[in-house]
C-alpha cells in the first residue's frame, strides 16, 4: 500500500464520517474534500473540476428543471387528486391508490418532488379517514423510493451510476432496463407495506388541529351575529351554530352585558356577540358561516379574515437545515415569526429562535392570505395544510406531458443520449412557458449539485491512486471465494448500510469505482454489481435521514427513530434477499 493510497483512504473515511454525522453540509464536506485532493497533487485541477461538467452532474440537474415542470403546471397535483378522491371512503383501498400512484409518478420524476406534492394531499386524505397521518406518510415516502428505481430517471442515483460506469467504458444504462426487477421491488415493497408494515406503524389518534399539534391553546374568538345567521331566532343549546361546530365554550353578550340564562332557555337575536373557546378547525368552519362575522382575538395575535395558520416543513437542503431561525434572519427575511416547531417528534414553544433545525422539521406560523403566494414560491418549505392549492399552468399541461414523453422515448428508443434529451427537454420547458428562466434556476438543488461535484472527484482519486483495486481486491480474495453471486450480494448489504448513514449519490459515487475494479479482477461482467449498487443505494428505509423523502415526513407523522427501524428493517432484508436472487438472473456474470 502506497502513501498515496493511504491518504485517498483516509480521505474516503473522513468523507464518510462527514456525510454520516453531518457536522458539515454534506456538499460543503465533498467540496471540501475535492479541495484537499487538489491541494495534494493526487488530482490535477482539470479533473478535480471534472465532476462539475460530468453527465451525471449535468442530467441531474436537468431532471430537476423537468420535474419542476411537471409541478408548476400542476400535472401530478391533479393526477394525485383525481385518483386519491377515489379512495377517500376506504383506507385500504386509499393506501393501495395513494402508493400505487405515488410509486408509478416516482418512475418519471423526481421522487423528493412527488412526495412533497403528495404531502398536503395525504394530510387531508388522513382527515377524510379520521386517521393518523403516521399511517400514510411512510408509505408515501417509500412507495416514492419503490418507484425511483423502475427507469433511468426515476432518481439521481440511477444516472449517477449509469454516467460513471459509461465514463469506464460500459454501456449506458437503458431507460427501461431497470424495469422488470423494479416492478418486483415496486410490487414486493407495496405487499409488505399493506399486509405488515402498516400494522407497525405507531396507532397515534389524529390530531384534530396544527395547534393542538404544535402544543398551543385554543383560540379565544368574539363573533357577532348577523340578521342572515341561522341561529338567529334559535335556543343556544339547539343552536345550528353548536350543532355544527365544535365549539367548547360559548359567552353571549347583548347590549355590553353578559347574558346568564340557562343555554337551554337563551334566544339567540342579531347582533349578539358570542365570545366562544374553539379549536382551529372549528374556526375555519366559522369564518366560512353565513351571517357569523369574527371580530378579533384575544389569545395570541389578533385574527382577521384574511389571517391563516401555515404548517411549513423545511426542505432538505433549504437554508434553514442546519442553521437557526436567527442565523437564517428568517424575522427580516419574511417577515414571519414562528409560533411554534415540531422537531423530531418534540413540540417545541420556546427558544425558538435559537435551536438548530434540520430538514423535515415542521414550522407553524400565522400570515396574511396575500403573502401565502411569496411563502410558496420559496424553495426553503413545503406548505403542507392551511394553504390553498397554488395557481398552475393547467393550459401548459399536455405540453408538459408531451415533453416528458419526448425525453422519455428518445432515450427509452437510443434516438438521443439520455443527457441530450433532457437538456432539449429543459430549453422547450423554458420556450413554451411552462417554465421562467428564474424557476428554472431555482429547481435545480444546487447542493447536490456539488455534492456530486466534489464526490465525483474522490471516486476519480480513489480510480487514479489504486486505492479502489486495492479495496476490490480485498473484497474478492474473501467474499469473492464464494462466488460472483455472494459478491452481489455484499455489494447490496454494504451499499444498503453506507446509504443509511450518508448521502445515497454519495455512497453510488464511492462504490461504483470499487465493484467496477472487483469485476475486471474476476474476470466477469460488471453489469449486477452496478445493478446491486444502483438497487441498494435507493433503499434507505431503516432511518428518517438515509433518505430526503423520510426526513420530510419525520417530524410531520410524529414517527420516532424507532419506527423506521421497526418498518424499515424487514424491508431491507426483504429486498437484500430479491437483489441476490433475482440480479443475477437478469443481468447475468
Amino acid at each position: 500500500m502506497t502513501i498515496e493510497m493511504i491518504f485517498v483512504l483516509s480521505l474516503v473515511v473522513a468523507a464518510v464520517v462527514l456525510f454520516a454525522t453531518e457536522k458539515l453540509p454534506i456538499d460543503i464536506a465533498a467540496i471540501i474534500v475535492m479541495v484537499v485532493l487538489l491541494l495534494s497533487g493526487i488530482l490535477t485541477l482539470e479533473e478535480g473540476v471534472d465532476g462539475f461538467s460530468h453527465p451525471a452532474t449535468l442530467t441531474v440537474g436537468s431532471m430537476f428543471i423537468l420535474s419542476a415542470g411537471l409541478q408548476r403546471t400542476g400535472a401530478v397535483d391533479f393526477i394525485g387528486k383525481t385518483l386519491i378522491s377515489v379512495g377517500k371512503k376506504n383506507f385500504w383501498l386509499a393506501l393501495i391508490i395513494l402508493m400505487l400512484t405515488a410509486g408509478g409518478l416516482s418512475a418519471f420524476i423526481n421522487d423528493t418532488a412527488v412526495v412533497a406534492i403528495f404531502l398536503p394531499i395525504t394530510l387531508s386524505l388522513a382527515e377524510a379517514l379520521k386517521v393518523s397521518p403516521a399511517k400514510l406518510l411512510m408509505p408515501l415516502s417509500f412507495s416514492a423510493l419503490f418507484g425511483g428505481v423502475c427507469t433511468l430517471i426515476g432518481t439521481s442515483t440511477n444516472i449517477i451510476v449509469s454516467s460513471i460506469a459509461a465514463k469506464h467504458g460500459q454501456p449506458p444504462f437503458g431507460m427501461f432496463e431497470f424495469s422488470h426487477f423494479g416492478i418486483i421491488i415496486l410490487c414486493a415493497g407495496t405487499l409488505y407495506m399493506l399486509l405488515i408494515g402498516v400494522r407497525l406503524l405507531p396507532a397515534k389518534e389524529a390530531e384534530e388541529d396544527l395547534r393542538e399539534l404544535f402544543g398551543i391553546d385554543d383560540y379565544l374568538i368574539e363573533l357577532v351575529l348577523s340578521a342572515e345567521a341561522k341561529s338567529v331566532g334559535t335556543v343556544l343549546s339547539t343552536s345550528p351554530l353548536l350543532r355544527d361546530v365544535d365549539i367548547r365554550r360559548v359567552d353571549v353578550y347583548r347590549d355590553g352585558q353578559l347574558l346568564e340564562e340557562p343555554a337551554d332557555q337563551l334566544l339567540l337575536q342579531a347582533g349578539d356577540h358570542l365570545k366562544v373557546r374553539c379549536g382551529l378547525n372549528s374556526l375555519r368552519k366559522l369564518r366560512e358561516r353565513q351571517g357569523v362575522t369574527l371580530r378579533h382575538s384575544k389569545n395570541h395575535d389578533e385574527i382577521t379574515e384574511e389571517s391563516v395558520f401555515v404548517e411549513a416543513v423545511i426542505a432538505p437542503g433549504s437554508t434553514l437545515d442546519g442553521r437557526t431561525l436567527k442565523q437564517a434572519r428568517f424575522r427580516s427575511r419574511y417577515g414571519l415569526t414562528a409560533l411554534a416547531i415540531r422537531h423530531r417528534g418534540l413540540a417545541m414553544r420556546e427558544n425558538l429562535e435559537e435551536m438548530i433545525l434540520q430538514a423535515g422539521d415542521v414550522l407553524l406560523f400565522k400570515l396574511d392570505r396575500h403573502h401565502l403566494e411569496q411563502l410558496e414560491e420559496d424553495k426553503t418549505f413545503v406548505l403542507v395544510s392551511e394553504v390553498e392549492y397554488p395557481t398552475f399552468r393547467k393550459r401548459k399541461i399536455f405540453v408538459t406531458s408531451a415533453i416528458i414523453a419526448f425525453v422519455v422515448g428518445a432515450a427509452a428508443f437510443k434516438l438521443l443520449p439520455i443527457l441530450l434529451s433532457a437538456i432539449i427537454g429543459c430549453i422547450l420547458m423554458v420556450l413554451t412557458r411552462c417554465l421562467t428562466v428564474a424557476e428554472a434556476y431555482g429547481a435545480v438543488k444546487w447542493n447536490v449539485i456539488f455534492l456530486l461535484g466534489g464526490v465525483l472527484a474522490l471516486g476519480k482519486a480513489m480510480e487514479k491512486s489504486g486505492t479502489a483495486a486495492m479495496i476490490a481486491d480485498f473484497i474478492v480474495d474473501t467474499v469473492g471465494t464464494l462466488g460472483p453471486q455472494a459478491l452481489v450480494s455484499a455489494f447490496y448489504l454494504l451499499t444498503s448500510i453506507l446509504t443509511e448513514l450518508m448521502s445515497n449519490n454519495a455512497t453510488a459515487a464511492l462504490m461504483v469505482p470499487i465493484v467496477i475494479s472487483t469485476a475486471d479482477a474476476l474476470g466477469v461482467n460488471p453489469r449486477p454489481f452496478l445493478m446491486a449498487v444502483t438497487f441498494a443505494a435507493s433503499a434507505a428505509f431503516m432511518t428518517p435521514v438515509g433518505y430526503q423523502t423520510n426526513a420530510m415526513i419525520y417530524s410531520l407523522g410524529q414517527y420516532k427513530y424507532a419506527d423506521f427501524l421497526r418498518v424499515g428493517t424487514p424491508l431491507n432484508l426483504l429486498f437484500w434477499v430479491l437483489a441476490t436472487v433475482f440480479i443475477p438472473k437478469f443481468w447475468p456474470f
